[in-house]
């Protein structure tokens, strides 16, 4: 965590005024998502945890706020000549859909590396895409030029008054729900999000805490406001606020009006999309997960508060979250891997099963290796994945096998291994 420290007092670009226009605007076109308490992550951080599902927009993201108040601005010439965006998905599906409502063109440019799901859903709202460099720097650079030859209006993600004005109608939502919320805990990419709810939680309510979670990886907004140098870039699963540039606009917005910035680590990412999964029975992206796992890894902080998570974004695709959610069960003793060395004679696979089943596990994967190995020529190494109810059921089974005259290697979810 790091204090922000409150250096430029000049009147900021947005004000509260343009949030409550932005609601009135979008109101009817964006859905008013649930915002609701969460008894079971309450009781298993300690603190009042409230959620806003945001990942239950149509487009699966707040991104379409922002996009829709930004196209609702636009002259009847800029909605002619049509609108261009440069996104890693969420912003760009709200541009597109809120385009093809409107009947305004529009022109999508994403980074050839963003995933499918998004780029596939950005094309079904009837949006042209262009798939344009490896970064978001590069993917930016190209959209804008693109768009100046063609006379195109740029809608920025988050460096623009109408969109930061349209992101914080997100705070107006949940403070009209749960006035006495005392810490808002929010995602930064760019800061669109952030800064707008900053404006309209503290205009709400001033002693409102709003704290900012960045992936570590990509700590941009927390160098830009503390003047630091921490390495920024990897291949985080919090893509979309996987910012290397942030916004100038939303910097002095950010210095202004937010609190604190947190960095979490992709393994708190990873458990915090899989506790959304299995508790709330909801899906979010890496992003939207962030202010939970922000909690996850600062719990000490926050204990006993009252506090607002926004579920940012619902987009990520099946295979990574199916990756997420077998390494959460691997972390957790549920899903393990065995290595045992085993005479290579008939019958011995039959009784290392028998063992297992004994104690009610359940072998899901196995295999054998008799070159790669160093056991004798004689016998036979035995690899098994296995399934498990905890880490204690875990430790029967692999006593069960001891005790039948195993030797047992435990391979854990970080790699390292335990007899």
């Amino acid at each position: 965590m790091t204090n922000l420290a409150k250096r430029d007092t000049s009147p900021l670009a947005v004000t509260y005024g343009d949030v409550v226009h932005a609601a009135q605007a979008i109101r009817g076109a964006v859905i008013p998502t649930r915002f609701e308490p969460s008894r079971t992550l309450s009781t298993l951080l300690n603190a009042e945890i409230w959620l806003k599902f945001e990942n239950l927009q149509f487009t699966a993201s707040y991104k379409e706020r922002g996009a829709l108040n930004k196209l609702l601005s636009l002259s009847d010439a800029e909605r002619s000549s049509g609108v261009i965006a440069m996104s890693a998905g969420n912003h760009a599906q709200g541009v597109a859909y809120h385009a093809h409502r409107l009947n305004i063109p529009a022109t999508i440019v994403m980074p050839a590396s963003t995933p499918t799901i998004k780029v596939e859903n950005t094309r079904s709202h009837g949006a042209h895409v262009i798939l344009e460099g490896q970064t978001l720097e590069e993917a930016f650079a190209f959209a804008v030029a693109y768009g100046d030859e063609r006379g195109m209006t740029f809608v920025h993600p988050f460096n623009d008054p109408a969109v930061i004005a349209g992101q914080g109608t997100v705070a107006t939502e949940m403070l009209a729900v749960a006035p006495e919320l005392e810490v808002l805990i929010v995602p930064i990419g760019g800061g669109g999000l952030i800064s707008g709810m900053a404006i309209a939680a503290k205009a709400i309510n001033p002693k409102i805490k709003v704290v900012g979670v960045e992936a570590q990886l990509y700590p941009s907004m927390l160098n830009a406001v503390k003047k630091s140098s921490l390495p920024v870039g990897g291949d985080t699963l919090a893509e979309g606020i996987a910012v290397k540039t942030p916004g100038t606009l939303t910097q002095q917005i950010i210095e202004a009006l937010v609190d604190d910035i947190l960095l979490v680590s992709e393994a708190d990412l990873e458990r915090a999309v899989s506790l959304l999964i299995t508790i709330e029975k909801t899906v979010v992206e890496g992003a939207g997960a962030a202010g939970l796992a922000a909690l996850i890894g600062a719990n000490r902080l926050y204990k006993g508060r009252k506090i607002g998570l926004v579920l940012c974004g619902g987009n990520i695709d099946t295979r990574l979250l199916a990756s997420v959610l077998t390494r959460e069960l691997a972390r957790d003793g549920r899903l393990s891997r065995l290595a045992i060395d085993l005479p290579d004679r008939p019958g011995q696979l039959a009784k290392v099963s028998g063992v297992i089943g004994s104690v009610g596990a359940n072998i899901v994967e196995v295999y054998h290796q008799r070159v790669f190995t160093d056991v004798p020529a004689k016998g036979t190494e035995l690899h098994l994945v296995i399934e498990t109810r905890d880490r204690v059921h875990l430790e029967q089974v692999v006593n069960g096998l001891k005790e039948a005259g195993y030797v047992v290697m435990v391979k854990s979810a970080t790699g390292a291994g335990a007899a």
